[in-house]
């Protein structure tokens, strides 16, 4: 994987001229890419990230800009393909429904009057 990830470092000078690297910095530089492969990344979602909205202004250094990129751009690792999926959420989502007085969007398990217009709870509602 690292040896993909420096002929990849070497090619970013094929997409932008300023990111000719020495063969020192793609060497030094190679685990980062690396890292991004691992994650599953393929070369050109890479090659993208680390050529987005470069500066116009000269690059000095390539080396620093692409090792800042390649720390502060990292995604995310993705679960493992074997671990179980996650659990749904905490607590039931009812469908939207219509008021049948006021015909105002709401939701709740069954149909019927929203929370404006249902008949206020009395104390013999409100205990059951």
């Amino acid at each position: 994987m690292e040896l993909e990830a420096r002929e990849l470092l070497a090619r970013l000078r094929l997409r932008d001229p300023r990111l000719l690297l020495s063969e020192r910095d793609t060497v030094r530089l190679a685990p980062a890419a690396a890292e991004w492969l691992e994650r599953g990344l393929t070369p050109s979602a890479v090659v993208a990230a680390l050529t987005r909205s470069l500066p116009t202004v000269p690059i000095h250094s390539p080396a620093a800009l692409l090792a800042h990129r390649l720390r502060d751009l990292l995604p995310p690792r993705l679960a493992d393909a074997q671990a179980p999926p996650p659990t749904g959420p905490d607590r039931t989502v009812h469908p939207l429904r219509t008021c049948d007085g006021c015909d105002l969007a709401f939701r709740s398990p069954t149909p019927g009057l929203c929370l404006n217009c249902a008949p206020p709870p009395t104390a013999t509602t409100a205990a059951a």
